[in-house]
């Protein structure tokens, strides 16, 4: 359920709205409350495995958060997603960083995972407004294509797959196949 302003809502208004009843989170979209899709366990699980790998590649290096809202401008207009993961460099990060919050702070790489009833094109979409915004990296996650596609500001964007090795220039150090991602999430590879 989409919740309908009779006029666009700022992201002041936004912020200022009663919090929803049950589960439902909200992201500020075209100046409209959209419903997050909730995540399922499929979901929740390859969310943790890709927690985990850039945590124990970043320690000490930046937040990785899951879940956590981001302010940041869309086409001109306040635009409030909440990514399934983000990361923040300590170099981005100001001392008086409020985590309470949405974070205002731009992050250096946020990651979707494509939800059921979601497609690729969309996430390519929201991949693009997320460079727009000045997001250096956005990775998607494909779970029926068991394939990760990173989007770079300045080139094509490039899918991995299988184990092909996943480097970014962003985290130094970082290297892992997206079958391991599958794997510590202890998803098999589904049996014609």
């Amino acid at each position: 359920m989409i919740l309908q302003a009779k006029n666009q809502l700022t992201l002041q208004e936004f912020l200022n709205l009663p919090t929803g009843d049950g589960d439902v989170t909200y992201e500020l979209v075209d100046g409209q409350a959209i419903p997050k899709i909730q995540a399922k366990k499929f979901h929740s699980k390859l969310t943790r495995a890709l927690l985990n790998l850039i945590e124990q590649c970043c320690e000490g290096k930046g937040e990785v958060c899951p879940e956590l809202a981001v302010v940041l401008t869309r086409r001109g207009r306040d635009w409030m997603p909440i990514p399934d993961i983000l990361y923040i460099s300590n170099e981005s990060l100001p001392a008086d960083w409020d985590e309470e919050g949405a974070c205002s702070v731009l992050p250096d790489l946020v990651i979707e995972i494509i939800s059921p009833g979601q497609t690729f094109g969309q996430m390519t979409a929201k991949a693009k407004d997320y460079l727009d915004a000045k997001v250096l990296r956005v990775w998607v996650l494909d779970s029926k294509a068991r394939s990760i596609t990173v989007f770079y500001p300045d080139a094509a964007p490039q899918t991995y797959m299988g184990e092909e090795l996943l480097t970014d220039s962003l985290f130094e150090g970082l290297e892992f196949t997206v079958e391991q991602v599958f794997q510590k999430a202890k998803i098999p590879l589904a049996t014609e």
